[in-house]
């Protein structure tokens, strides 16, 4: 029991309760808490909130100075967006623990959130703790896996990475986040408001120009709605013909010489062809095609399999580019 690792859940949605089971039937990881401001969850058993099967003897705390056990890391997966997340990692690593974060804008902090940055870096130093954003897109498919295929050029003009994912098999929230069974209007209305759609293609980006000393001189962006040609039903919307399916974004990286870096993030329901793409030009020429690619499973697997990594790292807030290689352990 020594040896094992205690774990607190902060953040009990679709994802966090996934997650939270995953820790359970992981060996060396101990499930000791569970944190989520939802009065439907506090004060039930932790066990029920997640789906376990069982009871586990404690109960959903409303903060994480309500949770009376020891604990070592904390897992948090509650907001993509610095003004809603950065008052929570400075409260864990205040509190104490490490923390991995399924939060994207923190995975490669871009200039605008530079200031709150240096905030959890220096909350983090201050406690001897070390903080990780990281998930499979950003913290893996579009920005730490390209760099490791980098090993292998000698040169490298250009870099592509195109996801194309089903997004059927996906959880509700996902599902409605790109969009899926609004109008063509009310998907533009929505995207212009923000805070809908991916986040992270801006912090892939930015991880790879700063990994391989590139200058980023400019940043594009689009995004456009994918219409359903014919019914689609899931187990959350159901589709109509004419109604938002999806969502198509890309993103562009350029350099003083031109473009560098091509992002294309498609998710829609009913997507056939589910695979991710590596491109890069250069010497050698290299192509890596991925498929079944889960996101939620991914994105659950490899924020517990960083524990591991985070424990061992110098104090501070660290990216994917920092540690070694994360494995299964």
């Amino acid at each position: 029991m020594a040896d094992t690792i205690r774990v607190i859940q902060y953040g009990l949605g679709p994802i966090g309760c996934a997650m939270a089971r995953h820790v359970l039937e992981r060996p060396g990881i101990a499930l000791v808490g569970g944190v989520d401001v939802d009065p439907n969850k506090v004060g039930k058993d932790l066990g029920q909130v997640i789906g376990a099967g069982r009871e586990l003897g404690v109960a959903v705390a409303p903060s994480l100075r309500d949770v009376a056990a020891q604990a070592d890391v904390v897992l948090h997966t509650t907001s993509s967006y610095f003004d809603l997340f950065k008052n929570q990692i400075v409260e864990i690593l205040q509190a104490g623990f490490d923390v991995v974060s399924t939060a994207e804008e923190l995975s490669f902090p871009s200039p605008e959130h530079a200031s709150a940055a240096q905030e959890i870096d220096a909350a983090a130093k201050r406690a001897g703790k070390t903080a990780l954003g990281t998930g499979v897109n950003p913290g893996f498919l579009m920005d730490s896996l390209p760099l490791s295929l980098t090993a292998i050029s000698q040169r490298v003009d250009h870099i592509s990475v195109l996801r194309l994912m089903n997004a059927s098999h996906r959880r509700g929230p996902f599902q409605a986040k790109i969009g899926c069974g609004m109008t063509v209007a009310q998907f533009n209305q929505k995207m212009a408001e923000g805070r809908m759609g991916h986040v992270g293609l801006v912090q892939s980006v930015g991880m790879v120009f700063d990994t391989l000393g590139k200058q980023l001189t400019k940043f594009e962006t689009t995004v456009e709605a994918v219409v359903a040609e014919k019914p689609v039903k899931t187990d959350f919307f159901d589709v109509q013909p004419g109604f938002v399916r999806g969502l198509k974004q890309v993103a562009r990286g350029y350099a003083p010489d031109g473009e560098f870096m091509l992002l294309t993030f498609i998710a829609a329901l009913g997507e056939p062809d589910d695979h991710d793409l590596i491109t890069i030009r250069g010497k050698p020429e290299l192509q890596v095609k991925l498929t079944g690619t889960n996101g939620d499973i991914a994105t659950i697997a490899i924020t517990v399999n960083a524990i591991k990594r985070v424990r061992q790292a110098a104090p501070g807030l660290v990216t994917m580019r920092d540690l070694p290689i994360v494995t299964i352990w």
